[in-house]
């Protein structure tokens, strides 16, 4: 649960006419997780022209799915078998003639919706000219010694320009109002057509365009739109019973494709890794986990009968980096993995941290929002939006219930901390005690992630970082003698001297690893070991100062609520019990949402940067449509 399931490098050889069977079966088998061919003497790639007809397949069928739908779920039959790229082929050029046909069908119905489109919009304007009940072919025609201007301007400075216009000789004429804009038609000479422009465009005037279709009796133009609607009307009903045709004619071939395609698809994801052959011989290559590899010999002999070989090994301490992690983690754990994996996937055989993360963020959520009341209304809540939130809903259920703990604890309940007594200690009445707890509680995180780190560079294969770096054994061992020094000098103890033995040991370790491990000339040398031990000593400290948020936040908590109950109690009755309330609300809001990214930043940046590498590879099995990966 702590660490990635232990892998096996396994290469598949096999004929390359049944390479398409084979990709199926281990896609079957549902934990092949693909990877490069390292044979070099497989130099082809016979795999390649079958992703790309699968590829092209793909998209013409997805396409053809949209316009015809498709017959219902996909269910694969087990003993199915793979396409070769032949039948492949062949697939694709039936998908690309029927993707022909229905496209004609599919241009012919988008016509239909533009011409449709282009008949609202004239409607629209037609709505607007048929108050002026005259022939507009006449009364705009170009060779006439009248300039006719139709559109609206704002009904505020309608008298101004009709006064303006009348000095012209122009004739301004209103045939609709609509809300503060006045539709009319101007008519004047043309000789001053331009200087009555000039007047229109500062009086705010909007042309209405007439279109040549409109350029008649407004009566004629409606009846040539009525006839265009019926013709349109009677297309598309021409055109929806080819498409229903097509659909009843392609449909279940179409959902034939999709299953062929759909067993297709582990061979072409493969080709993406590599799958290398030459002649009549191909292979297949990737990670398995060691405690399936029997299961998967037993599942390629019962299909192939002995017809393929199969190479199995450790991966080489340079491959690590290359190796998939795949880690198992139980039902109550798996809703935090995500806020885990934000950060990044962990290597091979490295420490998984999504246990430690998941219980010292609730212990650090709990100890900074403790409070029994608001800890229940985060729960309820989560609850509540259980289907909205999906697996992190029980992130909430948790935060809330660690957040009552703590609220028990400190004996807080709505912000008030004199109803219950505390089980513990009160952060209002014991400051000093709750900012020694956050620290030592620091200190101990920081220890934790200096032997995680010094195990996941042990396992790495670098024991000499893993002993005596300052991420190492050697900087916790001076981390620890330094809290030892520092808590004897406060008289939390008495133990100076061993502590400032250990903790000088440490550093000199550290230093000494640091002059050895530099690649520099003398000078530059001393002072690469002197400003690296000194940062050393620097950012575990400063790393641990970072803790005192936690009892600055659970102190916060307290004052908030302080400034809530000061407030209410200035009010009358009514007053007093709505700024309770809606005070309440605020420090759910606002402080549990500031409190859940400050404990997310102190397992980011105090923990996982520590000793979380993060660029690991995340196992990726072969899989077919909706199957569900069983490790």
């Amino acid at each position: 649960m702590l660490r990635a399931e232990p892998l096996v490098r396994v290469q598949l050889l096999m004929l390359a006419s049944e390479v398409q069977d084979a990709a199926l079966a281990l896609a079957r088998f549902g934990v092949f997780n693909p990877a490069p061919c390292t044979v070099d003497a497989l130099a082809e790639s016979p795999a390649a022209a079958y992703r790309e007809a699968w590829l092209e397949a793909g998209s013409r069928l997805s396409k053809l799915l949209e316009q015809c739908g498709d017959s219902g779920p996909l269910n694969l039959p087990a003993d199915a078998e793979a396409p070769a790229l032949a039948d492949l082929q062949e697939l694709n050029a039936w998908l690309k003639e029927v993707w022909i046909s229905c496209l004609e069908c599919h241009e012919n119905e988008t016509r239909i919706a533009e011409a449709r489109s282009h008949l609202d919009a004239l409607a629209d304007t037609l709505a607007r000219l048929e108050r002026l009940n005259v022939d507009l072919a006449r009364l705009l025609r170009a060779d006439s010694l009248l300039a006719v201007d139709i559109g609206s301007l704002p009904a505020a400075g309608f008298r101004r320009v009709t006064e303006a216009l009348a000095m012209t000789g122009h004739l301004v004429s209103r045939f609709d109002q609509v809300g503060e804009q006045v539709f009319a038609v101007i008519a004047g000479p043309r000789a001053r057509h331009d200087e009555v422009r000039g007047v229109l465009a500062q009086a705010g005037w909007r042309e209405l365009p007439v279109p040549d279709e409109l350029r008649t009796h407004p009566h004629a133009a409606r009846t040539w739109l009525e006839a265009e609607r019926a013709r349109l009307a009677s297309q598309s009903g021409a055109a929806c019973r080819v498409m229903d045709g097509l659909r009843d004619r392609f449909g279940p071939r179409l959902h034939e494709a999709r299953l062929r395609l759909a067993l297709a698809r582990p061979l072409a994801e493969a080709a993406l890794a590599g799958v290398r052959g030459k002649g009549g011989l191909a292979a297949l290559s990737g990670w398995v986990p060691k405690r399936r590899l029997d299961a998967l010999r037993a599942t390629l002999d019962e299909r192939f009968h002995g017809r393929t070989w199969l190479d199995v090994r450790e991966p080489t301490p340079r491959e690590v980096a290359e190796v998939p992690s795949l880690v198992r983690y139980p039902g109550w754990l798996a809703p935090f993995v995500p806020l885990v994996k934000s950060y990044g996937v962990p290597r091979y055989g490295e420490f998984d941290p999504a246990l430690p993360f998941a219980v010292t963020y609730l212990l650090l959520f709990g100890a900074m929002f403790g409070d029994i009341g608001h800890g229940a209304v985060i729960l309820l809540l989560s609850a509540a939006l259980a289907r909205r939130l999906g697996r992190m809903a029980w992130v909430g259920i948790a935060a809330g219930a660690v957040s009552m703990l703590f609220g028990l604890f400190y004996g807080s309940l709505f912000g008030y901390e004199t109803l219950i007594e505390p089980l513990w200690l009160s952060p209002l009445h014991d400051p000093i005690r709750v900012l020694t707890l956050a620290v030592g509680f620091g200190v101990g995180f920081i220890s934790f992630t200096l032997l995680a780190n010094a195990w996941n560079r042990g396992v790495a294969g670098r024991a000499a970082e893993a002993l005596f770096d300052s991420g190492g054994l050697a900087g916790l061992v001076f981390y620890l003698g330094a809290v030892g020094v520092l808590a004897s000098v406060a008289g939390a103890a008495d133990f100076a001297q061993p502590a400032a033995m250990l903790a000088g040991l440490g550093i000199v370790v550290v230093a000494a690893f640091k002059w050895f491990e530099a690649r520099a000339g003398l000078g530059e040398r001393i002072l690469v070991t002197l400003i690296e031990t000194l940062e050393t000593a620097i950012n575990l400290f400063s790393n641990t100062l970072s803790f005192m948020r936690v009892a600055a936040f659970s102190l916060n908590h307290v004052a908030l609520a302080l400034a809530v109950f000061t407030l209410a109690n200035g009010l009358d009755a009514t007053g007093h019990w709505l700024t309770i309330v809606f005070g309440n609300i605020v420090i759910i809001v606002l402080e549990g949402g500031i409190v859940a990214i400050q404990a997310l930043r102190l397992m980011y940046y105090e923990g996982f940067s520590r000793f979380f590498s993060a660029d690991g590879r995340e196992f990726v099995p072969l899989r077919l449509e909706s199957q569900q990966v069983r490790v």
